[in-house]
């Protein structure tokens, strides 16, 4: 065989090769592993998962991957809580979607009257294409994203949530939408610019440890792909832990 071709097809292995790797759901890939990424969902079992309800889902695993609508409860829960961590996942919207990504959820009891929702932070997920306070990439009332970069209804998204101390940062189908300090939320009901959101609470104090959650709020709604870094026992990039209240 001359070189021209041997070279082509080597290439074609390898590229076929990294596809296969990448492609592969409901796995971590050996770097993945190395580097101590936690696999959330298996994409056959609702192992380590409940519904907020500490329930089992209603709903059962389609397409690999959990859909929370109609699971019994307000949201479906990963059984442990974290505190600082870099949560990664594929997700796929139903036309006219509300969902959204809980975590430090410190409790499931309702609280004064409010659903448990109230109980944590939300990354909302919307079938729209504005970059509002309730739009795809939003801290959910608090922050705004940069930009709406998700895919249109009944494709498939990737988004990477890295919470550690104050700091939360969210990026979208590889486009960072926002990057933000909670400890700049200080006042009750109130943004950092003085406009008002709808939480009886200054998020500077919101206690830093709880659940992460795949919310049910009447749309269909898949997630895959669930994996998580846990950043609790890792330095800062100043080398010192964030201090914890």
């Amino acid at each position: 065989m001359n070189v021209p071709i041997c070279r082509c097809l080597l290439l074609v292995v390898s590229a076929l090769a990294s596809m296969a790797v990448q492609a592969a759901d409901n796995r971590l890939t050996p770097a993945e592993r190395d580097a101590g990424w936690k696999l959330l969902f298996d994409g056959k079992s609702f192992d380590g998962w409940m519904t907020s309800d500490s329930k089992p889902s209603r709903r059962p695993i389609e397409q690999s991957a959990i859909n929370p609508h109609r699971c019994g409860a307000y949201m479906m829960i990963h059984k442990q809580m974290w505190t600082d961590f870099r949560l990664k996942l594929d997700f796929k919207i139903s036309p006219k979607c509300n969902s959204g990504i809980f975590f430090r959820t410190w409790t499931l009891k309702k609280m004064g009257g409010n659903d448990v929702g109230f109980n944590g932070l939300e990354i909302a997920i919307d079938d729209t294409r504005t970059a509002g306070y309730h739009d795809t990439g939003a801290l959910y009332d608090l922050v705004k994203p940069t930009r709406n970069a998700m895919k249109p209804a009944g494709e498939w998204n990737h988004i990477e949530l890295t919470c550690r101390g104050q700091l939360v940062r969210v990026v979208v189908n590889g486009i960072e939408v926002q990057e933000t300090d909670l400890g700049r939320f200080d006042k009750k009901n109130t943004r950092p610019d003085g406009t008002r959101h709808k939480f009886p609470f200054a998020f500077k104090d919101h206690p830093r440890r709880g659940y992460i959650g795949l919310q049910d709020h009447g749309s269909d709604c898949w997630f895959k792909n669930i994996k998580l870094l846990d950043l609790s026992k890792k330095k800062t990039r100043t080398g010192t832990e964030p201090k914890r209240k």
